[in-house]
């Protein structure tokens, strides 16, 4: 039998390459960067070649690391998918996963189906409770979670980018007009999700409007009541405009056509061990590739 490179640090190269950090495949991996440096190490050694540059603390793929991993990254994926059709079959696979019930509504359940073509054998328990990732690794295994940056002990993936929109119906909407007016908004009531506190301070500041001090904030632990309740004329909801255009809600109107960076994302969180897990292993791989 040929002589086989050592798999672990073969694992290591691939996440690296996959990663585009050094930092997240060694956090992904549950390693220190010295002991990810010495698997990388010892790949070049059996290789006999240099993978990486290394500079300024930064690793960047050679000519070489670039044909040994457009050579090598397909045929791991064929091991893989080989190794697993032998798993027992008959076998459920459970994930325990917890994200916001609108993330699932709008994001997740629409594209449920291809995961469940993909890997029949995975099934998926969804917990919309508060406080998700401070429940990783106990009653949940991976979580999806909107934030403006995750805690650094957790392996984390962004999964978008967003803009802040201001919406209400569109009978309100007319009302306010398509120039913003300090004294009618000052006596609007404002709808606000409790975990995207700053997006209200981001677009009045956005606006030049950083005194606006509405008649009420109302604030609520879900973004359907929050869609619900604009476009029955409750308020002025302050949330992303991916929320706004997924909703496909024509009692909605968006107000001002300014743009206005989100201080928040949402993320795929999970303690970095737990990625060794296949049914967090194959959700997150998933996810990430499709797109969500």
């Amino acid at each position: 039998m040929r002589r086989l490179p050592p798999l672990r640090a073969l694992e290591a190269f691939l996440r690296v390459v996959r990663q585009g950090s050094a930092k997240a495949a060694a956090s992904e991996l549950g390693l220190s960067p010295s002991a990810l440096s010495r698997r990388l190490q010892a790949l070049e050694e059996f290789l006999g070649k240099k993978l990486f540059l290394r500079q300024h603390q930064a690793l960047k793929l050679t000519e070489e690391g670039q044909a040994f991993y457009e050579v090598v990254s397909p045929l791991i994926e064929d091991l893989a998918e080989a190794v697993e059709a032998q798993i027992d079959t008959g076998k459920l696979l459970r994930l325990h996963l917890g994200t916001p019930s609108l993330f699932a509504e709008q994001r997740l359940f629409p594209r449920l189906l291809e995961l469940r073509k993909l890997h029949p054998r995975l099934h998926i328990d969804i917990d919309t409770g508060p406080h998700l990732d401070a429940r990783l690794g106990d009653t949940l295994d991976a979580a999806i979670v909107v934030a403006g940056a995750p805690d650094d002990a957790l392996y984390s993936v962004r999964l978008d980018h967003n803009k802040v929109y201001a919406f209400t119906s569109r009978a309100l909407a007319e009302e306010l007009g398509s120039n913003p007016d300090a004294a009618k908004l000052s006596r609007q009531t404002f709808l606000i999700h409790n975990e995207l506190p700053d997006s209200f301070t981001a677009w009045k500041e956005a606006l030049g409007l950083t005194k606006l001090e509405p008649a009420a904030i109302d604030h609520f632990d879900s973004g359907q009541l929050i869609l619900e309740a604009a476009a029955q004329g409750l308020g002025i909801a302050i949330m992303h405009d991916d929320h706004f255009r997924r909703s496909g809600d024509q009692r909605l109107a968006r107000l001002y056509d300014v743009e206005v960076e989100s201080p928040y994302s949402y993320w795929f969180v999970c303690r970095p061990r737990a990625l060794d897990a296949r049914p967090v292993r194959l959700f997150h791989d998933w996810l990430v590739g499709a797109g969500i």
